[in-house]
């Protein structure tokens, strides 16, 4: 016999611990990409990554104006929530059916290029109407590089987790 008392206590816990431990790695993986992009690339001789700006510009493009506080927002939800959810829903389930033997790791570095792409392409290029891949700049390749750290740090964080 089935206890539904305990069914029903075990599912919000179970979408708790999916919600937090998304924001848990949506942090850890967004902390690292700012470290990477905005410290260590530039500490290394490379150019310094600006995510503000290009969130800044979409929202001018968008909005008409810039709204204070609101690419930073923009950013942090991003980071946060909607990619770690993206690679939870999307890149996850395509992974496991398509290659499941395949390493999260590699399937990780292939989610932070379609990233770079989504940032570079889409949003730079295609709403903000800066040249494709900001013209293939020293930015360009921090920006490839801190999407795939992003990624990396994503899949991690949410694979070796349990989750439920």
């Amino acid at each position: 016999m089935i206890n539904n008392h305990a069914v029903m206590q075990s599912a919000p816990k179970t979408k708790f611990s999916f919600i937090k431990k998304s924001l848990f790695a949506g942090a850890l993986a967004t902390a690292a990409f700012d470290f990477w992009g905005l410290s260590i690339a530039p500490l290394l001789g490379f150019e310094k990554l600006s995510p503000i700006n290009l969130s800044t510009a979409m929202v001018e493009v968008l909005f008409g104006s810039g709204l204070t506080g609101v690419p930073e927002l923009l950013h942090y939800i991003t980071g946060l929530a909607l990619y770690p959810i993206g690679w939870l829903i999307v890149v996850r389930p395509i992974w496991k059916a398509i290659l499941p033997s395949l390493h999260w790791s590699i399937t990780a570095v292939v989610y932070g290029i379609v990233l770079w792409v989504f940032a570079l392409y889409v949003v730079a290029h295609l709403i903000t109407g800066l040249p494709p891949f900001i013209g293939f700049t020293g930015v360009t390749w921090v920006a490839l590089s801190a999407h795939i750290v992003y990624a990396v740090v994503v899949a991690w964080s949410l694979e070796t987790q349990r989750l439920g």
